[in-house]
């Protein structure tokens, strides 16, 4: 079992769990109750000229463990957003990450920037979550997801007003993603079965995904010529997490990443 078959299971196990508190039926009409975001305010954020930044509010990773000791995530989040931030990704995922929806549920309610509920999406009861949580778009990874998951999830997400980000790492899981009916597709640089991370990836899958999608690269983004060479490919958003959470002065290293992308007289995102 690879460590992404692990944080999947234990999260089926926590699911479980919340649906005996607050059953399915129960979580899905309050969702449907809230209002629609009908002009799916992730797409548009990703579509804005030049690179667009997701930037990640992450506590702990598996591979790297504890990131952030001093973890004011609410205040990390508004620092991205004046900085420049096109949406926040916020991790909700509580063993590995060591995430809260109430992270994402604050940080929701504190900026005017659409918000990623980034999770390990295993049941349609998480998209109906995420929308009461306050969350623009969820995340689906192809590599834990059968085809009809895949496409149920993303259908349940647009009929809420969320967008949803499919994640893909390998040729396949490419087709996979434009075949489910999502618009957003990502590719992680790092292989969430090995934890390598290499930048190449989703530069060299660029090409099998047609210019109507949004594009977006995931992980493993260090600095300006990461995104010199991502914005050179033809990348429409980057979601950058360590980089970001390491550094001291995140919006001095937000203008520093942006910076990239005029290395070739290309103009970033304002």
């Amino acid at each position: 079992m690879t460590i992404l078959d692990e944080i999947a299971a234990k999260t089926r196990e926590r699911i479980a769990e919340q649906k005996k508190r607050v059953p399915l039926k129960e979580i899905k009409e309050k969702a449907e109750n809230r209002n629609t975001q009908a002009d799916f305010p992730f797409e548009r954020a990703l579509k804005q000229e030049g690179i667009s930044f997701i930037c990640e509010v992450k506590k702990a990773s598996p591979s790297k463990g504890l990131i952030a000791p001093d973890f004011p995530y609410v205040r990390i989040a508004e620092e991205y957003e004046a900085a420049g931030a096109a949406a926040i990704s916020c991790l909700t995922e509580p063993y590995y990450f060591q995430g809260q929806d109430a992270y994402l549920k604050e940080i929701a309610d504190a900026v005017s920037i659409p918000v990623l509920r980034k999770d390990f999406t295993v049941d349609v009861y998480m998209i109906y979550e995420a929308k009461l949580l306050g969350a623009s778009a969820v995340l689906l990874i192809c590599a834990i997801l059968s085809d009809e998951e895949l496409k149920e999830y993303v259908e349940t997400a647009h009929r809420l007003g969320l967008s949803a980000l499919i994640e893909a790492h390998t040729e396949e899981e490419v087709r996979r993603a434009l075949a489910c009916g999502g618009r957003v597709i990502g590719v992680n640089n790092r292989d969430l079965k090995t934890f390598t991370v290499d930048i190449a990836t989703s530069i060299r899958l660029r090409e099998l995904v047609p210019p109507e999608f949004v594009y977006v690269s995931e992980s493993g983004v260090r600095g300006a010529d990461d995104i010199a060479r991502l914005y050179e490919n033809g990348t429409d958003a980057v979601l950058v997490g360590e980089t970001l959470m390491r550094a001291e002065d995140k919006a001095a290293m937000l203008r520093e990443l942006r910076g990239g992308c005029g290395r070739r007289e290309a103009q970033c995102q304002k």
